[in-house]
């Protein structure tokens, strides 16, 4: 056994492979991290959708059903964020990855109870500051990825980011990857791993409805899974539907009637009080990471996202996803995926040596 997948990351996390699924909201439940963890990856929770007292049951129920390490998602802007920490540091969770840094308080409380702090970036700059504030790991989605996403291609991106930070912390390749020669190349780019959030989406462990994953299957054309601002007023990849075009034209009232209702709905489903969803919000626009009317939108998102994601309603709601999507014909367990990754990168580095 060779240990070209014996990489920082592993070492970092404790987990046998260099893969790691990452947190999508409604998507990424105990049952698709526990598989993870049994394939040897390192899944995360997702957290930035639940109210407290589910975070602590799908925790448990991950402990449950695996022995294998996990990590837990969420964003400090969520009104629950504090009480995310409190719940991660009880239970033992590894490690936490969050998009929008939290404060140094919040980062120092995780460190010092041992966690790991593995935020995603999108800029070598971000990375920077990310490390500064305490970050163990960083990982890099590229233009490819789903969700929330940049303009710069993985390929541009990632090496960019290893070149700056990757001596003091350990580097993931985010966006385009599925199998074992994308887990090559990030190596070769001098990352210590890949995560995956569309490629877990689609295995026979993720939650979402079949209908919903027939949705994804079906698209082949990479150049229809496009970034646009009509969810929440910031770039997000999913792929074009119906309800996306029509999302599109609509005019400014008609967004803002949307999102506010899409707001109530979500204060409701997570238990939050009006006033610290306002909270949020105010704290995401005196950060300047995003503007009023942004942060206004934001409550589209998650609502809209169930109705695909937990509905089975894919052509009612949006479908973020990367574009790796247009590439993807079949649907695997866990462990196969996971164990096809790995064997086609280690063939494929044995072919290169003997060349």
């Amino acid at each position: 056994m060779s240990t070209l997948l014996d990489t920082r990351i592993t070492e970092l996390l404790g987990c046998k492979y260099p893969i790691i699924q990452t947190a999508m909201g409604w998507v990424a439940d105990p049952k698709l991290v526990a598989a993870t963890g049994n394939a040897g990856g390192f899944g995360f929770l997702a957290g930035a959708t639940i109210p407290p007292e589910q975070m602590e049951a799908n925790i448990l129920e991950v402990k449950s059903l695996t022995d294998a390490n996990f990590g837990v998602n969420f964003h400090m802007y969520q009104p629950n964020a504090a009480e995310i920490i409190d719940l991660v540091i009880k239970h033992g969770v590894k490690a936490v990855s969050y998009s929008r840094s939290p404060g140094k308080e919040m980062v120092a409380r995780l460190k010092e109870a041992g966690v790991v702090c593995m935020p995603t970036v999108g800029l070598p700059k971000h990375a920077i500051k990310a490390v500064e504030m305490g970050a163990d790991a960083v990982a890099v989605q590229g233009g490819e990825g789903g969700g929330h996403t940049g303009a710069i291609p993985t390929t541009l991106l990632l090496p960019q980011v290893v070149d700056a930070v990757g001596d003091k912390v350990p580097v993931l390749g985010a966006g385009g990857f599925k199998d074992g020669r994308g887990l090559l190349a990030a190596l070769a780019y001098g990352a210590d791993g890949i995560a995956m959030g569309t490629r877990f989406l689609l295995t026979k462990e993720s939650p979402v409805p079949e209908a919903t994953k027939q949705r994804y299957l079906a698209c082949k054309d990479p150049g229809a899974i496009i970034r646009s601002e009509a969810l929440d007023g910031l770039p997000q990849r999913m792929i074009l539907n119906d309800f996306l075009s029509e999302l599109e034209k609509a005019g400014p009232l008609k967004k803002l009637i949307i999102a506010l209702r899409n707001g109530l709905a979500f204060r409701k489903f997570t238990g939050a009080s009006m006033t610290s969803l306002l909270r949020s919000a105010l704290a995401m626009t005196s950060s300047g990471d995003i503007t009023k009317s942004q942060a206004i939108m934001a409550a589209n998102a998650p609502m809209i996202i169930q109705k695909a994601m937990v509905d089975g309603r894919p052509d009612e709601g949006v479908l973020p996803s990367g574009q790796v999507a247009g590439v993807i014909d079949e649907l695997l367990s866990c462990e196969d995926l996971i164990r096809s990754i790995v064997d086609e990168a280690e063939s494929r580095f044995a072919k290169m040596g003997n060349a």
